[in-house]
């Protein structure tokens, strides 16, 4: 099995901190010959290892923010 690649080009911003977790958004290349894509996902930087997250694209990333700007964030209670 190939041994799986990433580089983080860009730390955006640590959103939340708890132990030796850290959810993140980074700006991460995926393989040899990837992409940029903004990554938002938990680690566990004790280990340097990445849990469960989602990538997205330039053109998602849009989307996603100009849906949120005009979002309620008071739904969230």
């Amino acid at each position: 099995m190939p041994e799986f690649k990433y580089e983080i080009n860009k730390k955006v911003a640590v959103l939340s901190e708890k132990g030796n977790y850290t959810c993140e958004a980074n700006v991460i290349t995926y393989g040899e010959n990837g992409k940029p894509k903004l990554d938002i996902r938990k680690w566990n930087r004790a280990e340097d290892k990445m849990q469960k997250g989602i990538t997205l694209t330039k053109e998602e990333a849009e989307e996603l923010y100009n849906a949120l700007k005009d979002f309620d964030f008071d739904q969230l209670g």
